[in-house]
């Protein structure tokens, strides 16, 4: 009799591959994408995916910018308080495969949001971006003409983009009864308010998520057919549940779809590929030291382990550690970290 098993690499196990490992010598975890310095790459998804943009673009990448910050700021960091400079385009984070589906639809002309305003306070803010304007503005045609101009950007990097970076973040999310737009918080939370009549929460299976997946990327291949993508999954539990459960549970639920919907999307399509930076963080090997003493935001140490494991193979030659000290990474912004601050 012959063992299906036998003559697989030591990788295959979990006495050779981790057991018997030390866990920062756990290597192989994946097989890197094809990447080069030309490729231009794009961001978006939840605050996770800012790691991997920054390490990318401190080690030479092309990192697509395409709504830069007005020459109105003092610096770096202050645009960054505005959403500029934190994905490649300043849509802010991006949580759930239903908002990602209906940016793009928007951005291409496929659909027009019935909700776009929200206000607060005599202040107007975009309600498919609240924080990206902390002051928000005067007047909801300013609010507008912002989106506009946005969504022009957004459907310039969808056509240009030759690498999107994807970090699914939750399946929890909250939609308009009116027409079904997501947004990526709660209304009432940062801007707006919630009314019964005209919001819904909505908790999206994995069928859901993967048709809205593959519904976005077939859109993209539309206007850019050599478009490649690579999937993450967040490793920051939900800050809060609105499921009516325990918010442990709620999170390994979430979390779970999205991974399966992930490794789904990674093998049926050959130009999407999944990078494990979910199970390197969260994983038991690493017995939590990864997180911060708020068991919910990835400290230094895990982020500096993540980086390491992507930059393997071919990549760690095409985008060696340029020969001056890299910056120090700012701080990753998360809306949804945010949405208890008015309880």
């Amino acid at each position: 009799m012959r063992n299906p098993y036998r003559g697989l690499p030591p990788r295959a196990f979990w006495t050779s591959a981790v057991a018997e490992r030390h866990l920062a010598d756990i290597a192989e975890l994946w097989d890197p994408i094809a990447l080069s310095p030309e490729d231009r790459i794009a961001t978006a998804g939840s605050c996770f995916a800012q790691h991997i943009g920054h390490a990318l673009a401190a080690r030479g990448a092309h990192f697509l910018d395409c709504e830069p910050p007005p020459p109105v700021f003092a610096d770096a960091d202050e645009a960054r308080r505005f959403g500029y400079g934190v994905f490649s385009c300043r849509y802010g984070n991006v949580y759930t495969a239903r908002q990602m589906l209906q940016l793009a639809q928007e951005a291409l002309g496929r659909r027009r949001p019935a909700e776009v305003v929200w206000e607060r306070e005599g202040r107007f803010y975009d309600a498919l971006r609240p924080a990206v304007d902390p002051a928000g503005h005067a007047t909801a045609d300013t609010v507008l003409l912002a989106r506009r101009l946005h969504l022009g950007a957004v459907r310039t990097m969808l056509e240009t983009m030759d690498v999107m970076v994807f970090t699914m973040g939750l399946t929890e999310c909250w939609e308009s009864l009116a027409d079904g737009t997501v947004y990526p918080t709660a209304p009432g939370t940062l801007a707006g308010s919630f009314d019964s009549a005209a919001h819904a929460f909505r908790n999206l299976r994995h069928a859901e998520v993967l048709a809205d997946m593959a519904t976005f990327w077939a859109l993209v291949k539309e206007v850019n057919p050599a478009a490649r993508m690579l999937l993450t999954v967040s490793p920051v539990p939900l800050m809060a549940t609105a499921s009516a459960g325990h918010v442990l549970p709620a999170t390994v639920y979430s979390k779970s779809v999205l991974r399966a919907v992930a490794g789904d999307l990674a093998a049926d399509h050959d130009d999407i590929a999944y990078f494990p930076s979910y199970e390197i963080i969260t994983g038991h090997p690493s017995r939590g030291m990864f997180f911060n003493p708020d068991l919910r935001s990835v400290n230094t140490m895990g982020v500096d382990l993540v980086m390491r494991h992507f930059f393997t193979g071919p990549l760690a030659h095409a985008f060696a550690p340029q020969g001056h000290a890299p910056a120090a990474e700012p701080e990753a912004i998360c809306e949804e970290g945010r949405i208890t601050e008015t309880l």
